[in-house]
């Protein structure tokens, strides 16, 4: 479990977050979202330690990150998996060099069985006979999944996703949001996504957060997400016709 408890960020005299209190729940898809520029990627910035924030509190399961020595940090830190928008694969490293990656940054095992758990990694999110390729030569779809084997190479308890459907089309989108969900339970994660995409919130989010200038302005499920009357939360929900659509199926 990420507890956040008032937290506030700014840059200069630009206030970016202002008093967020949030609790991400283990084994559990925790979704954030909001518009562009509302302080969802700031957010994040700061549960993982890229930010310091001028207030407030980061616990991963009752640690104060942003209180822990250096050494302790680097330690939470392993024990975190990423998934970035671009998926960040290294070019010039295979497929299989790509998963094996962290491992030889981190672990202390040997080559035999980081090479074993890479393939296990792999095989797990469909990846057959295809360690030997570069990035460039498996689809945007592949490098997503790629990307999410490397995330859980170190087993961990807590990961970030960042617009997993970005650039996907609509069908491996869903395949995206069904291996995160499966893995998230599977590994008992704390796994927060940042997303744009209402869709993905409807197929995979459990808990979600709305920020909205700043501040945590709405929480809950995605079936309290249906009858909300919060005005701004349904603004942004809205926007898309695709979503009031969604809307009707699920109540119909």
């Amino acid at each position: 479990m990420i507890e956040v408890k008032g937290l506030s960020k700014r840059f200069g005299t630009v206030q970016v977050l202002t008093d967020i209190n949030a609790v991400f729940a283990k084994g559990k898809v925790n979704q954030v979202i909001g518009k562009s520029g509302s302080g969802k990627s700031v957010l994040c910035k700061c549960i993982v330690g890229l930010f310091t924030p001028e207030e407030g509190q980061v616990l991963y399961d009752g640690r104060s990150f942003h209180e822990l020595e250096k050494d302790q940090q680097r330690l939470v830190r392993q024990e975190i998996g990423m998934l970035f928008q671009s998926s960040a694969l290294f070019d010039s490293l295979t497929v299989m060099e790509n998963v094996m990656f962290p491992l030889k940054m981190f672990a202390t095992m040997g080559e035999e069985e980081m090479h074993d758990r890479a393939a296990h990694c792999l095989k797990r999110v469909n990846i057959i006979d295809k360690d030997h390729l570069y990035p460039s030569e498996i689809s945007g779809g592949m490098q997503k999944r790629v990307g999410i084997a490397r995330a859980i190479a170190m087993n961990p308890k807590y990961l970030f996703v960042d617009e997993p459907n970005s650039g996907l089309d609509p069908q491996t989108s869903i395949v995206i949001d069904k291996l995160i969900s499966e893995l998230t339970a599977e590994y008992g994660m704390t796994t927060i996504v940042i997303t744009h995409d209402m869709n993905s919130v409807m197929e995979a989010g459990d808990n979600i957060l709305f920020i909205h200038q700043g501040r945590a302005w709405w929480h809950g499920t995605r079936d309290q997400l249906l009858d909300t009357d919060n005005t701004e939360l349904n603004a942004f929900i809205f926007a898309s016709g695709l979503m009031r659509q969604v809307k009707r199926a699920f109540k119909g």
